[in-house]
């Protein structure tokens, strides 16, 4: 990535604002068009939203969405429709035993929400109030039971693989247990035993740093500083690590883009929640310093992979070991070309990384300010670049806001144009919100406030 010193939040304000007009269109266009009988909406094929079955992780951002462009606006009907659709359409997702997903469909909708109240934006009205807590309490107990011990102490919060697999993605789930603890709840077992939601969290976290991220320590012949493995699997008869896998990466070896993203901006953001605590509470793991170094090293050394491994203009392809991706040459060298007759690129995997580089600039900008800044500076190149076609999507007849999003490479899922060798032009509701809420965080730093998951608690 060629990382562009001179952008700043206040030079990005009139193209933010314009980002919002095209953001609510689409949310209206899905609002008034897609057929809710059909299932929750996923990615976009020619245009319109359709769905595609493997778990449910998608309608928190769908309602997620709305929220935020409520937030971003003031736009009342965006609030309706996403606090009516929250309400109504999410408590299975609260009570969903099967996945590993609650950090995204319930922090996204009920949290948004809560935190509106926190915040005097909405009226505190006690029943929607408690209602909300509730959902965030059950969900961080229920993701919190997914769990598989490990034989170094521990452990971890697995897929819906099962209990053998550890997903990099989860890192940024885990926020649902962190809300849930900070709301005072936690999980109880077999006679009574409780639970710590925190310290599930936290454990959760240590074992992704080891795990799932690699530090050019040799711990295979792939090992390079800040590559991911979307999958880590264990035996789960003794709690061993036995090997790297991917689900929607191109290998175990090779570096998915997306998970790699999930981990910039899971740890990121977690290392902020774990400044703001008292330090006892982190007895238990040697400390705040202790668990900050861990955290910190897994944070710098995913962003450090990502600026180095995407094109000039800061956008990555789907995976770095994509097996055609050499036929583009040096692509770290030019802009990422989406319509290329080889590789796809992924700007999902971007509006989630962007959002890690500049949370971790901020962070960094006291303790190590140099850092802070090339971080910091390289989430604007990003976000500069997505905030722009041909990624911004202005056609109304296209329900999705963010174009070249990729889903499930290796099972084909993506839509592929006629004519075409590869999927390009499509849109994904995760792409859509993470690009929303990079773009409200960002517009809240250049308005001098701050937005973190855990302001719905405090």
């Amino acid at each position: 990535m060629d990382i562009d010193h001179d952008l700043s939040l206040e030079g990005m304000g009139e193209r933010m604002e314009n980002f919002w007009d095209h953001s609510g269109q689409k949310i209206l266009a899905i609002k008034e068009n897609y057929d809710e009988r059909q299932g929750t909406p996923v990615f976009t094929a020619a245009g319109k939203y359709t769905t595609r079955g493997w778990t449910e992780w998608t309608q928190g951002f769908q309602y997620g969405s709305a929220i935020l462009q409520f937030d971003a606006t003031g736009d009342e009907q965006f609030l309706d429709y996403g606090r009516r659709g929250t309400v109504e359409r999410m408590a299975s997702h609260v009570s969903h035993f099967g996945v590993h997903d609650h950090g995204f469909n319930n922090v996204s909708t009920y949290g948004n929400l809560l935190r509106l109240m926190r915040q005097g934006i909405l009226p505190a009205g006690d029943w929607e109030k408690h209602f909300y807590e509730m959902a965030l309490k059950l969900s961080g107990a229920v993701q919190a039971r997914r769990w598989t011990p490990i034989q170094e102490g521990g452990g971890f919060l697995y897929s819906f693989n099962g209990p053998h697999s550890l997903f990099v993605d989860t890192i940024r789930t885990v926020r649902a247990l962190v809300v849930g603890h900070e709301l005072g709840h936690s999980l109880l077992g077999d006679n009574d035993v409780e639970v710590s939601l925190l310290d599930r969290a936290v454990h959760h976290g240590l074992a992704t740093a080891q795990y799932a991220v690699y530090y050019g320590e040799g711990r295979d012949s792939y090992d390079v500083w800040g590559r991911t493995a979307h999958e880590s699997i264990f035996n789960t008869n003794d709690g061993r690590y036995r090997c790297p896998n991917a689900q929607q990466g191109f290998s175990g070896f090779t570096t998915w883009t997306r998970g790699l993203a999930w981990a910039m901006l899971g740890f990121s953001e977690e290392l902020e929640y774990l400044a703001s605590v008292d330090d006892n509470r982190l007895e238990a793991f040697g400390g705040f310093a202790e668990v900050e170094a861990i955290y910190l090293q897994a944070a710098r050394a995913t962003c450090d992979f990502y600026i180095q491994h995407t094109a000039q203009d800061g956008i990555p392809y789907w995976d770095t070991g994509a097996p055609e991706l050499h036929r583009l040459g040096d692509y770290t060298q030019r802009r990422a070309d989406p319509y290329n007759a080889y590789e796809p690129v992924d700007s999902s995997a971007a509006a989630i990384g962007c959002q890690g580089l500049l949370r971790l600039g901020r962070y960094l900008r006291e303790r190590d300010p140099a850092a802070g800044e090339r971080y910091f500076q390289a989430g604007l190149t990003v976000l500069n670049t997505l905030l722009d076609e041909p990624y911004l999507s202005t056609d109304p007849n296209h329900q999705g806001l963010l174009l070249h999003s990729i889903y499930h490479r290796p099972n084909g899922w993506d839509y592929v144009p006629q004519g075409a060798s590869i999927p390009y032009g499509e849109s994904s509701m995760w792409g859509d919100y993470h690009l929303r809420e990079a773009v409200l965080y960002a517009g809240k730093l250049r308005a001098g406030e701050d937005y973190h998951f855990y302001d719905c608690v405090s």
